[in-house]
């Protein structure tokens, strides 16, 4: 059997200091995660963060920058990620939109206030991806090339 990690999105989204957050049903309980999820078949890495925000929170996205693509395992047992992490501004926000399966709620906190959540965490790279974006990096969505369904003449 080939060994494939999932490939998934995620978005760090700050406005006014505060971080867009969801709380999901997880089979560990109720955690706290950027709005993410996995690439769907015929999308494209930019596409899918759009939606996976829009599902997970009602607010539309437009990506701004790319802050980190990681790798991600939490143990030998456990699947792998590869993760792109976007950052970008939210607008229209919708609220009378039902959202995804298993999202409670979205939460707009401050990074101490992830931080101090840091045990209902989904992942590290929750704050990792905070603190990366906090700290400046960004690179250009020009980085990401998709390259689906090309005709073959």
């Amino acid at each position: 059997m080939v060994w494939k990690p999932h490939v998934t999105v995620a978005a760090v989204i700050e406005q006014d200091q505060r971080f867009l957050l969801v709380e999901e049903e997880t089979t560990s309980g109720l955690q706290f995660n950027q709005p993410a999820g996995h690439l769907e078949a015929g999308e494209d890495l930019i596409a899918a963060v759009k939606r996976e925000v829009l599902e997970e929170t009602a607010w539309q996205f437009e990506p701004e920058h790319v802050v980190s693509i990681q790798l991600w395992r939490k143990n030998p047992d456990f699947p792998s990620f590869v993760r792109v992490c976007f950052s970008g501004r939210c607008h229209s926000h919708n609220p009378a939109q039902a959202l995804d399966d298993g999202i409670i709620a979205a939460h707009w906190l401050t990074r101490d206030e992830v931080e101090a959540e840091r045990h209902r965490l989904r992942s590290p790279l929750v704050l990792i991806s905070i603190d990366e974006y906090l700290s400046g990096q960004r690179y250009p969505l020009s980085l990401l090339k998709s390259f689906i369904d090309l005709d073959h003449e």
